[in-house]
C-alpha cells in the first residue's frame, strides 16, 4: 500500500448488568458524566488523544489518515435501551457508509454490552460494520478488561485488544496496541487466531492484577510475544451479564496457527489451575466498621469499598448501609463518595452552604429496607466538573451534575457524604476533595467502588477492607439467578 491508509475510528462503551434496577437510555450515551459525552466527528480527533482511553491511544500510535465516526459511553447500568442502540449505531455505520472507501476500521468497545434485544451488543455492531466495508478490509478493535468475548465478535474482527490492568491504568495503551495489528493486516499478512472461553465465571473483586493470581497471569503476557505469535490477551469477564455467553476469555493473534494454539492453551491452563486462588473475600458491615474504627486514623484512614454499590459495575450508588453503620458506631472523621441522590443534591444547592435541611438519603432501589433519614448541613456545593489526577482517570474531567458535602448532624458521628447528580464510582481521590473533604484528614473513607479506587487510595490507605453490604453488582456470584448462562458453567 503506497498511499497514507484511510482507517475509520469510532467507539461505544457500555458495561451492561442485568441484575441493575435501570437501564441505558440514548441521554445517558449523550451527556459527559466520569468520561466525554457523545463526540462525533472532527472532534473525536481534536479531544481524546489526550486522554487515558483506547481511542486517544491508537490515534497517538499511528501516522493514518482517520476518518472520525462517532464514541459515546455511558455508566454501567441494566441493559441499553434498543432505541439508545440503534441510535448510537446508527451514528457509526451512517457515517462508515458515507465515508466511502477506507483500508481499514478501529473501534473502541467495551465488550460486555448487553441490549434489550440482543445478548451481544458488540456482535451486532460488529456485523454492521462488517457489511459495510466487505471482507477484505481489516477491523480491529479494543475492548475492556472485563469484556464477554463472543464467538461473533471474534468472527467479525480481525484482531482485539484487551486491557491487561485492573483498575484500568493501560486503557490508552491498549488503543496503542492495535495499531501494529492494523498495521501488519494493512501489509496484506494474515493472522491466525485462537480463542478460549474459561469454564468459570470470576468476580470483579477477585480480577485485580495488582494481586496473586492474576497479577503474574497478566504479567506474563507481554512475554508470550514471538516472530511467529503478535499478542495474547485475557478477557477476565463481566459475570453480571446474565447471558449464554459470559466469563472470561483467552485470544491471540500471530502468523502460525499452531504456535498461536499452543500460547492460548499454555494461559488458559495457568487460569484454570489458579480457581482456587481467586480470593473473593468480603467482612459484613459491623465487622468491617468495627475493624476501621479500631485502626484508622487521621493520615493514615481506612478505605472502606462498597463492593456490590460500584456504580462502574451497574450499582445504584445509593444504599446506605455502611452509612449508617458508621452513625451508629458513633465513628469519627469519616467519609462517604459518592452517594447517587439528585434531590439531596438539589436541596443543598438550595439552602446554600451553612443551610440545613432533613433527607431521605439514598436508598430508592430496594437494597437497603429504608433511605438514610437524618438532617445534614451543606458544607460544600458544586456543579463544576472535577478533574481527576489518578491513573486511572488521567487529568479527564467528571462531570457529575449539581454535588454537595453533607455533614450529618444527627447522633454523635462525625461523617460527611458526598452526593452527586450523576452516577459516577469513587475511583479518584479528588471525589472528595472536590467537595472540601481531604481524604488524608479522615479516619476512615467509604468508596463505591470495587477495584479502580485502588490505584488512587491504596497509597494512603492503613487498609482497604471489602465491605459484603448491599448493592446490584453482587460479588457472591454463586448466588446469582443467572437465567441464561450456558449449563456448567461455574462461579469462583
Amino acid at each position: 500500500m503506497t498511499h497514507r491508509p484511510r482507517i475509520a475510528v469510532g467507539g461505544f462503551q457500555h458495561e451492561s448488568n442485568s441484575f441493575s434496577p435501570f437501564g441505558a437510555t440514548y441521554a445517558d450515551f449523550a451527556m459527559a458524566d466520569g468520561w466525554p459525552a457523545l463526540t462525533t466527528g472532527q472532534a473525536l480527533l481534536d479531544q481524546f488523544p489526550p486522554l487515558n482511553i483506547p481511542l486517544g491511544g491508537f490515534l497517538r500510535a499511528a501516522d493514518f489518515d482517520y476518518v472520525p465516526l462517532a464514541w459515546a459511553s455511558a455508566e454501567p447500568s441494566g441493559p441499553v435501551s434498543d432505541e439508545a442502540f440503534a441510535r448510537v449505531s446508527d451514528l457509526i455505520c451512517d457515517a462508515l457508509a458515507k465515508a466511502g472507501p477506507v483500508d481499514g476500521v478501529y473501534l473502541d468497545l467495551h465488550g460486555a454490552m448487553v441490549t434489550a434485544s440482543h445478548e451481544d451488543g458488540e456482535g451486532v455492531l460488529l456485523a454492521r460494520v462488517r457489511k459495510i466495508v466487505g471482507p477484505a478490509v481489516p477491523i480491529v478493535v479494543s475492548l475492556d478488561m472485563h469484556a464477554n468475548i463472543t464467538a461473533a465478535m471474534t468472527e467479525q474482527t480481525d484482531a482485539m485488544t484487551v486491557y491487561r490492568t485492573y483498575p484500568h491504568v493501560d486503557m490508552a495503551a491498549t488503543g496503542e496496541r492495535c495499531a501494529p495489528l492494523m498495521r501488519t493486516l494493512l501489509a496484506g499478512r494474515r493472522l491466525y487466531k485462537a480463542f478460549r472461553k474459561l469454564p468459570f465465571l470470576i468476580p470483579l473483586s477477585a480480577q485485580c492484577t495488582d494481586m496473586e493470581p492474576f497479577k503474574s497471569i497478566y504479567a506474563s503476557l507481554p512475554g508470550l510475544a514471538s516472530d511467529t505469535v503478535l499478542s495474547i490477551d485475557i478477557a477476565s469477564g463481566f459475570p453480571a451479564a446474565d447471558i449464554y455467553e459470559c466469563g472470561p476469555a483467552v485470544i491471540g493473534y500471530g502468523f502460525d496457527q499452531a504456535s498461536v494454539d499452543r500460547c492460548v492453551d499454555e494461559v488458559y491452563a495457568r487460569i484454570v489451575a489458579a480457581e482456587p486462588a481467586f480470593s473473593n473475600d468480603l467482612l459484613p458491615i459491623d465487622v468491617a466498621v468495627a475493624r476501621a474504627l479500631e485502626i484508622g486514623r487521621p493520615g493514615r484512614p481506612v478505605v472502606l469499598a462498597d463492593v456490590q454499590d460500584n456504580p462502574g459495575a451497574g450499582g445504584s450508588s445509593d444504599t446506605t448501609g455502611i452509612l449508617r453503620a458508621l452513625i451508629e458506631a458513633g465513628a469519627q472523621k469519616a467519609a462517604v463518595s459518592v452517594l447517587w441522590d439528585p434531590e439531596a443534591a438539589r436541596a443543598a444547592h438550595a439552602v446554600g452552604v451553612g443551610g440545613v435541611f432533613e433527607a431521605q438519603l439514598g436508598g430508592r432501589y430496594g437494597y437497603d429496607s429504608t433511605p438514610f433519614v437524618a438532617r445534614f448541613q451543606v458544607e460544600a456545593i458544586r456543579d463544576t466538573p472535577i478533574v481527576g489526577h489518578g491513573l486511572v482517570v488521567g487529568g479527564a474531567e467528571m462531570s457529575l451534575g449539581p454535588m454537595a458535602q453533607l455533614r450529618v448532624l444527627d447522633g454523635e458521628a462525625d461523617v460527611r457524604v458526598v452526593v452527586c447528580s450523576v452516577r459516577f464510582q469513587c475511583l479518584d481521590q479528588a471525589l472528595f476533595r472536590g467537595l472540601g473533604v481531604e481524604p488524608r484528614d479522615q479516619a476512615v473513607l467509604v468508596v463505591k467502588s470495587t477495584v479502580h479506587f485502588r490505584t488512587d487510595f491504596e497509597p494512603i490507605a492503613a487498609a482497604i477492607l471489602l465491605v459484603e453490604a448491599p448493592g446490584a453488582h453482587a460479588c457472591r456470584i454463586d448466588l446469582s439467578a443467572y437465567r441464561r448462562l450456558r449449563p456448567g458453567v461455574r462461579a469462583v
